[in-house]
């Protein structure tokens, strides 16, 4: 708002990091299915514990995906490259855009009674600040696994802690928090089934590169055409 009242073009670079943020979600939901981060933890201590991490296979089973932007659409592709049944919910999307890609488009609701796992990628606004919440929660499968790395809030932290307690979910990842960084001892991630980091998505060098790349291109762009790219203020 204040660099729009001076008249200040704000720009930013939505696509350098979407293949980055995509990979991650699916690193969070293998690394929660195969408790990997515990497992690992456990052999740094010494310890051969293989009947304690049982995990859980993902092929054929239903992948739910909540909106299909930029990134949502790479987290349905990588899905369904590892034979998972991709549904997904987006209200902005056409049955047409979704036949394209290769899922089917369903429901809000449907997809939540369907999925075996369920990945968050929508932006958060005032339509789905807490979208997630207790209401979802109830509409799940007992023992679906939830990720978000999307933005902190689209998930209703306290209904998901109450989802977790009550075995309505068998797990969760985070990659991204109400708060941030979360308070110490929050009790996500200090829950023994979630499995989180620190808003990782966008955290590789290619992506930073990549970003970096294309904000300078939009900054000569802007200076010898007066071409205006990816304003959030246009």
């Amino acid at each position: 708002v204040a660099a729009t009242k001076r008249d200040i073009i704000v720009q930013n670079a939505p696509t350098g990091n979407t293949t980055t943020t995509a990979e991650h979600a699916i690193c969070l939901l293998l690394s929660l299915v195969r408790h990997i981060p515990a497992a690992t933890a456990s052999m740094k201590q010494d310890k051969w514990e293989k009947k304690k991490f049982q995990g859980t296979e993902i092929c054929g089973k239903t992948f739910g995906v909540i909106g299909l932007g930029n990134i949502g659409r790479i987290v349905a592709g990588l899905g369904k490259g590892l034979n998972m049944n991709v549904v997904a919910y987006d209200p902005f999307v056409s049955e047409t855009d979704a036949e394209v890609l290769g899922v089917e488009l369903r429901a809000l609701d449907e997809l939540l009674a369907r999925a075996d796992f369920i990945s968050v990628h929508t932006p958060l606004n005032d339509k789905t600040r807490g979208l997630i919440d207790s209401t979802a929660f109830e509409k799940m499968k007992d023992g679906v696994f939830l990720v978000n790395a999307a933005r902190g809030g689209i998930v209703d932290e306290i209904a998901c802690l109450a989802a977790l307690e009550s075995d309505k979910l068998a797990g969760a990842a985070f990659d991204v928090f109400v708060e941030e960084p979360p308070s110490a001892g929050h009790p996500l991630v200090a829950h023994p089934k979630v499995v989180c980091t620190p808003h990782l998505g966008a955290s590789t060098a290619e992506a930073q590169i990549k970003v970096a790349v294309m904000v300078a291109e939009q900054m000569v762009d802007y200076a010898v055409s007066g071409e205006v790219r990816n304003a959030l203020n246009v």
